[in-house]
This record gives structure tokens, sequence and C-alpha cells, in this order.
């Protein structure tokens, strides 16, 4: 079962792209809550190229990697990649003066649908206010 996201953003595609791909960036909006952090992010943007992000509590409690491999690249428009044995796709479109960002991916098993879809957009709705305010 594939899941989608989206979020408009008043600003143009290269920043909100550049905001996705840049590894600075990344750590200051990939995580769902304010409790949480993204330590540390890779991005080696290339087909082949692999990327990784370390998530945790900031308690320490726990932690995990989200990790996969860019399988399409078109700048400024489409990012496609494996993690594990799941797919995903971020679409960047401009819409008007905004941006929008979709990300379709694969569910897992192990956490409903509901909470997928409910971590996915947090996570999305923080990398929107970053792209904003910066």
């Amino acid at each position: 079962m594939k899941i989608s996201v989206s979020v408009d953003i008043n600003a143009p595609v290269a920043k909100a792209w550049d905001a996705y791909v840049t590894p600075g960036a990344i750590n200051q909006w990939n995580f769902a809550s304010d409790d949480w952090q993204c330590r540390d992010a890779r991005v080696d943007l290339r087909v082949g190229g692999n990327f990784s992000s370390h998530m945790e509590a900031k308690d320490g409690s726990f932690g995990f990697d989200f990790e996969g491999t860019y399988t399409n690249i078109i700048e400024h428009k489409l990012l496609e990649y494996l993690f594990g044995d799941r797919t995903a796709r971020v679409v960047f479109e401009q819409v008007g003066e905004d941006s929008r960002v979709t990300v379709e991916f694969d569910t897992e098993d192990e956490n409903s649908v509901d909470m997928q879809r409910e971590g996915w957009q947090a996570i999305l709705n923080n990398y929107a206010k970053y792209v904003l305010n910066n």
C-alpha cells in the first residue's frame, strides 16, 4: 500500500529542493516532534548514491537510522529512492507562488497506516516551517 502526504510552501521550488537535499538543513527538520532530533544526515545526491539520517529522541531513549539509495533524480522536480524493500518518491511542483512537495511511500507492517501517515506528515510540516524561516 502507498501513502501520500504533501505540503504547500510559500517559496520557490529551488529553495524547497535545496532544503530537502542539503545535510545541514535536513538536520534541522527531519523529525516528527520537538522531543526528537536528526543528529546526522548524509546525502550522495546521484542515482545509485546513498543517503542517511540518524533520528533520535532528545533524551536518548530511542533512535534509528533512515537510509536508502536514490534511484531517480530530476533536479528541482523529483527524487525517487529505495529504503529497505520499500520505495518512495518526492515530487516538487511550482504552484503559483508556492512550492508543493508531495511524498509518496510504501507502508510497512509494524505501525498502523494512520500512524505512518501522521508521522511522515509531521516531518513534512517541520520541513515546510524550516523552508519558510531560512
